[in-house]
């Protein structure tokens, strides 16, 4: 969904056919400013979303600070102008999308600063719709995407296993629909499954759920059998991954982690919005 769309609907659902508070109490036609400012140190995320809020409601919005930006507590995010209705109007679903933004971002960095060196990736376990949004802010944080959705990557997993009939049977049929330069991954929970997995051609192996001396296990098992087939595996741990975690993680020797937490275990952001300035007549 395009930003503009889906600030479009935001607002019509905030917002309805109008605001009953603003319209009563704030005479059309003055304009005023406002300042949004940090409540807490953060990563700055959201303008393009806050910016599209604004602008739809006739006001407009200079960001302070870049996305990426480390920003501290009390220092000013973004300088709001416009009529003072539309400041107000639009306050709450700006903020909404920042402080879900921001706060996907500074979680994502801290996340990050755990295990330096390490790929750390979200996964599709996002709010409907805001996906994009969600999936960026990870990026202005410092981690990665894995597939964006179900149409651009295979992953075999464990439903798709016992649908299919058997981890041999399932990748050999998304070998021969898929083209080419897809990459054939094949979720495994015990290690048994990975001489399956690897037997029957498998790209790269999500290691699911294991504690960290079976993921030192499963390494060296995929890595033994990569070298004897002639032909390398990627490795991804995923399940029950904490900041605290990584540095074990990547002491096993994976090439990656996904992690949904990135995303939907993020604190909201802690921001507010105050008018400056206001015409008075």
């Amino acid at each position: 969904m395009r930003l503009s769309e889906l600030v479009s609907k935001a607002l019509e659902e905030d917002v309805g056919p109008g605001d009953l508070t603003t319209d009563a109490t704030v005479p059309a036609g003055r304009g005023g400013a406002a300042i949004i400012r940090a409540k807490q140190d953060l990563v700055m995320c959201g303008s393009e979303a806050a910016a599209e809020v604004f602008s739809q409601l006739g006001a407009s919005y200079q960001a302070l600070r870049a996305d990426g930006e480390a920003v501290a507590s009390g220092e000013e995010l973004a300088l709001v102008e416009g009529p003072l209705r539309s400041l107000l109007t639009g306050e709450r679903v700006a903020l909404n999308f920042l402080m879900r933004l921001c706060g996907i971002a500074s979680h994502t960095r801290r996340v990050i600063q755990a295990a330096p060196g390490l790929r750390v990736l979200d996964t599709r376990k996002t709010t409907p719709l805001h996906r994009a949004l969600e999936r960026r802010a990870v990026r202005i944080g410092g981690g990665g995407n894995h597939r964006f959705a179900l149409y651009d990557g295979v992953l075999i997993k464990e439903n798709h296993i016992i649908a299919a009939g058997g981890i041999a049977v399932a990748v050999a049929s998304a070998r021969a629909s898929a083209h080419h330069l897809l990459r054939i991954q094949v979720e495994v929970e015990q290690l048994d499954q990975i001489d399956e997995a690897m037997e029957a051609g498998a790209d790269a192996l999500l290691l699911d759920n294991m504690d960290d001396p079976t993921l030192v296990q499963a390494v060296a098992r995929a890595r033994g059998l990569a070298l004897r087939r002639g032909a390398p595996v990627l490795l991804e741990a995923s399940g029950n991954m904490r900041a605290e975690r990584l540095p074990g993680v990547a002491a096993a020797g994976v090439d990656l982690v996904s992690m949904g937490g990135l995303i939907h275990q993020a604190p909201w952001a802690d921001l507010s919005m105050r008018i400056v300035a206001a015409q008075t007549r």
